[in-house]
């Protein structure tokens, strides 16, 4: 188990936050939750924006050290909490994986975050059917290059990589969440959705879920 002292700020429906919650509990990590409302706008108040400029979450606090950035926290916590790794041994594996993992978070989730989401309804004057078509074309856009990217690869198992989790699967589990949220049709991606029931098969994953978090609505 870990030392105490890890503090997550975090959001029960936000897809980066669910990213760190699973990889501390694949690490097997306790922490405090500190919960940060972003519908309320929690993440713009004085004291939130000192812990993190950005007015986002996660922030993880360890040992009195801030970080930001779902990725950049999960590659700390890989570093600082060797075991289980979560990230492949090999330095071209390790490439893939971050690969995988950077389609969700780089090229999906920006685009359909809250604020990209705000800005569509209060300054581009988009209807929430505009929306919603927006989230659909950019999720499927980028599953089909994952789901792609399985297929060719010879290292795909039970998960992304292997048999065993790693960043890929973090990241892509919150995402398979998203999307059926807004009804994304996920018929013909079948790697991708035998992987997220693997991954939902292990309680790491399922306790990070939004619904198990105690500030879920």
């Amino acid at each position: 188990m870990a030392m105490m002292g890890l503090e997550l700020y975090t959001y029960f429906r936000s897809s980066a936050a669910y990213r760190v919650r699973i990889a501390l509990n694949l690490k097997r990590l306790s922490y405090r939750p500190r919960f940060v409302h972003l519908a309320k706008g929690e993440q713009h108040r004085p004291e939130y924006r000192e812990i993190n400029p950005q007015e986002r979450v996660p922030a993880l606090m360890d040992r009195g050290t801030v970080f930001t950035q779902s990725l950049a926290i999960i590659e700390y916590l890989n570093d600082a909490y060797p075991e289980p790794p979560l990230l492949p041994r090999r330095r071209d594996d390790r490439a893939y994986v971050r690969a995988l993992a950077q389609i969700i978070a780089c090229d999906i989730h920006p685009l359909n975050n809250l604020r990209v989401l705000r800005y569509l309804e209060h300054t581009m004057g988009q209807d929430e059917a505009a929306r919603i078509a927006w989230i659909r074309h950019w999720i499927r856009e980028g599953f089909e290059a994952f789901e792609a990217q399985l297929a060719r690869h010879e290292s795909s198992g039970l998960f992304c990589f292997g048999d065993t989790p790693t960043l890929a699967d973090i990241c892509l589990t919150p995402q398979v969440f998203n999307a059926r949220r807004f009804g994304c049709e996920l018929s013909e991606f079948p790697r991708i959705r035998a992987i997220d029931e693997n991954c939902q098969a292990l309680i790491a994953f399922r306790d990070a879920a939004p619904e198990q978090q105690a500030d879920a609505e």
